[in-house]
């Protein structure tokens, strides 16, 4: 069995727990971080020595962390050809859009835009950062969009590791209090994720928790 450590209001130990949904496997999951605390125990950094959620161990295997490497470990090992393709070409199409996910638009919304929206009370903001940031993230995300006018999915027309990637900041993206630009394509995809059971279970998750105490 696959066991999990991660608060389930973190969004990459969301990505991985999507990911399990999605291919159906038995889990365990332990609440690790924030303010449960335990990352940094020495049990735990003996797993990961950054102290970071998540952290998956699948059954007697070694701790694994980083949680994209852990989604395409779960996709090869447990996913179908469409999910992860076999083909290495076919693969690195899907890896790109998955790459592009991780390292710019997760970069482009966690920490500029989304940490100061509900970590910093409005008056306290600085507004002229944000908007530089939300200008940013919003040029990645006309990208997405135009993807998305084309293919009902990331990197093509089923879901594949690239959409779990992505996908996983929409809700956040979605539900904070902030005025954002009409990309029809990115939201009626981020409607039908919001159809997908394990992303209801996984992803849509309330992050109340996590806002700066009044």
């Amino acid at each position: 069995m696959l066991k999990v450590w991660g608060r389930k209001t973190s969004s990459n130990v969301q990505a991985v727990m999507w990911c399990i949904g999605e291919l159906g496997l038995p889990y365990q999951r332990v609440d690790i971080g924030h303010k449960y605390g335990g990352n940094q125990s020495p049990e735990f950094l003996a797993m990961n020595p950054n102290g970071l959620v998540p952290v998956l161990r699948d059954g007697d295997g070694p701790p694994l962390f980083e949680s994209a490497a852990i989604v395409r470990y779960l996709a090869s090992r447990y996913g179908n050809d469409t999910f992860w393709p076999h083909d290495p070409l076919a693969r690195a199409t899907v890896d790109v859009w998955a790459e592009w996910a991780k390292s710019s638009v997760y970069v482009g919304f966690a920490r500029p835009v989304f940490w100061p929206m509900i970590r910093v009370a409005p008056e306290k903001r600085d507004t002229q950062t944000l908007a530089e940031a939300m200008d940013s993230l919003t040029k990645l995300l006309k990208i997405a969009d135009d993807r998305l006018a084309q293919h009902d999915y990331l990197a093509g027309d089923r879901l594949t590791v690239a959409d779990i990637l992505f996908g996983m900041l929409l809700y956040r993206y979605y539900t904070l209090d902030m005025a954002r630009p009409t990309l029809p394509a990115l939201e009626n995809y981020y409607q039908r994720l919001t159809q997908r059971p394990a992303y209801q279970e996984h992803v849509m998750v309330p992050y109340d928790e996590l806002r700066e105490p009044a």
